[in-house]
C-alpha cells in the first residue's frame, strides 16, 4: 500500500494506523516521484493508493489520471480539503474510488481502505455469476466486464456499480441506496454516485449524452434497462 502525502505528520499517522491493522505500507511525499513509481514496474506490489490532492511537483489529480492509464483497477482513495467540493468531484472524475476530507479520523480512513479492498477481492458468496444485460456481460468471479465482447476498462467502484445494476435490471435505485449497496456507507456525499454513474455511462453507452442502458429516473435515481439474456 502506498501513501502519497507531503505532510510528514499526516503521513506518519496514516502509515501507523494502516500498519497497526496489518497492512505493509510505504509513503512518499513528492508528486513526480509518486507518479513515476505508480506507472513503473514497482507498482505491481501496490494494492491500494492513498493520494493527497495537493502535492509538490505534480498534483493528485494528474497522478490519478496517469495511474488510470496503466492500472484501471488499482484502488485509489483521495485526500481532499474540507469543503472543497470541486476538488472531490475532480478526483472522482479522473478515477478515484473514494475520498476522505481533511481533517479526518484515521479510523475512518482505515475503514474506507478495508471497504475498497473487500470490493476488489470479494469474499466467497457462492458460485460465480455471469451477468448479461443487452450488449453487456460481467463475470463476477473474474471481475471482468465486456460490451459486445470487448473488455471494458473499469475501476473497482465502477465495476461494483455496474455489477449491482446488472444484478437488478429494471429496478430503480436512489443514490442513497446505491451508496449503501456499492460503497458500503449509509452516509456521504451523493455526488460520488452521480460522478460514478457518469463515468460508467461514458464506457458502456454508444452516446453517453443519450443513455440507453443506465436511465435517470427523475426524482428517484438510476435504473439499468436493456434486454436481459438468460
Amino acid at each position: 500500500m502506498l501513501v502519497v502525502e507531503d505532510d510528514p505528520t499526516v503521513a506518519e499517522v496514516v502509515v501507523s494506523y494502516l500498519e497497526r491493522v496489518g497492512h505493509r505500507t510505504r509513503s512518499i511525499g513528492d508528486g513526480l516521484a509518486a507518479a513515476a513509481l505508480l506507472t513503473g514496474t514497482e507498482s505491481a506490489d501496490i494494492d491500494l493508493v492513498i493520494l493527497d490532492l495537493m502535492l509538490p511537483g505534480l498534483d493528485g489529480i494528474e497522478i490519478c489520471r496517469r495511474l488510470r492509464q496503466v492500472h484501471p483497477q488499482l484502488p485509489v482513495i483521495m485526500l481532499t480539503a474540507l469543503g472543497e467540493e470541486d476538488d472531490r468531484i475532480a478526483g472522482l472524475e479522473v478515477g478515484a474510488d473514494d475520498y476522505v476530507t481533511k481533517p479526518f479520523s484515521p479510523r475512518e480512513l482505515v475503514l474506507r481502505v478495508e471497504s475498497v479492498l473487500r470490493r476488489r477481492v470479494p469474499a466467497d458468496a457462492g458460485p460465480p455469476q455471469l451477468l448479461s444485460v443487452g450488449p453487456l456481460t460481467l463475470d463476477t468471479a473474474a471481475r471482468r466486464a465486456c460490451k459486445n465482447g470487448v473488455e471494458l476498462s473499469l475501476t473497482v467502484r465502477e465495476l461494483d456499480l455496474l455489477s449491482y445494476l446488472m444484478s437488478h435490471p429494471g429496478t430503480a435505485f436512489t443514490r442513497t441506496e446505491l451508496m449503501s449497496a456499492v460503497w458500503g456507507w449509509t452516509f456521504g456525499d451523493q455526488s460520488t454516485v452521480t460522478v460514478h454513474v457518469r463515468r460508467v455511462r461514458e464506457k458502456i453507452e454508444d452516446d453517453p449524452t443519450q443513455p440507453q442502458l443506465i436511465q435517470t429516473v427523475w426524482g428517484v435515481g438510476y435504473r439499468l434497462d436493456g434486454m436481459v439474456n438468460q
